[in-house]
């Protein structure tokens, strides 16, 4: 997640609701958890045993104990450039080795658009909700490619300009409007930057915090729910795999 650290790295600082908001049950519920369990789904090839995880823009580290359960990974990597934020991690990372001494945790400070990770060391990249703070978009993208091992995964889940857009959004959140992309603007990003995918490894999630216009109201009404190609994407989930 960007920060106000340093001026040499790009950023929109995130408002104190948006920081408080990473640590709430319906942050970790509704949606981290949702999230890992379809990305997990949309994998159609065997993963290694014991991977090397990497969590870009790791933020306050609500991720690793579901990520440790879904993947068995022998070390999650988490990555952040927000310092407050990066601590909590910390807090987060070693109540999880308790819970899953298999997993080593490693924590460190930097920008997703200059990772501080080693070329091909990482078995997964997962990139949840990060991609929307970030302004050097291809750079974080390139980052991404160059730290996975040929053949290596890269989970991205990510709410696009329909959603970010949103009055509700703008209100409460911060982020560098400019960058925002639509559902095909991400996968053509994604697939234009060495990775490969398939219908079958993605997935357009309509959950209801994501429609910011009613929340999923008229559709608990009864009413109509917008179908795929009618409506205005919300989310997009691809598991792509790096190809060159």
């Amino acid at each position: 997640m960007p920060s106000s650290e340093t001026s040499s790295v790009p950023y929109v600082p995130e408002s104190a609701f948006g920081v408080w908001f990473l640590r709430t049950h319906t942050w970790e519920h509704h949606v981290l958890r949702v999230a890992i369990h379809d990305l997990k789904l949309l994998i159609d090839a065997p993963l290694p045993e014991r991977p090397v995880l990497v969590d870009a823009g790791c933020g306050q580290g609500i991720s690793f104990r579901l990520l440790a359960e879904a993947f068995n990974p022998s070390r999650i990597v988490g990555v952040d450039f927000h310092q407050p934020s990066l601590t909590l991690a910390a807090h987060a990372a070693r109540a999880c080795g308790e819970r899953h001494p298999q997993t080593a945790f490693e924590l460190r400070h930097g920008d997703c658009a200059a990772l501080p990770v080693q070329d091909a060391s990482a078995d997964i990249v997962f990139c949840h909700q990060t991609f929307h703070h970030l302004v050097e978009q291809e750079r974080a993208l390139a980052e991404f490619h160059r730290v996975l091992k040929p053949g290596g995964l890269l989970l991205f889940a990510e709410s696009t300009d329909a959603y970010i857009k949103s009055w509700v959004i703008r209100l409460l959140f911060r982020h560098p409007m400019q960058v925002q992309k639509s559902a095909d603007g991400y996968l053509d990003m994604i697939r234009n930057g060495g990775f490969a995918f398939s219908g079958r490894n993605v997935s357009l999630p309509y959950l209801w915090w994501s429609r910011a216009t009613d929340f999923g109201l008229f559709e608990r009404l009864g009413l109509h729910r917008p179908q795929p190609g009618k409506r205005r994407e919300t989310l997009v989930n691809v598991a792509a795999v790096k190809i060159a």
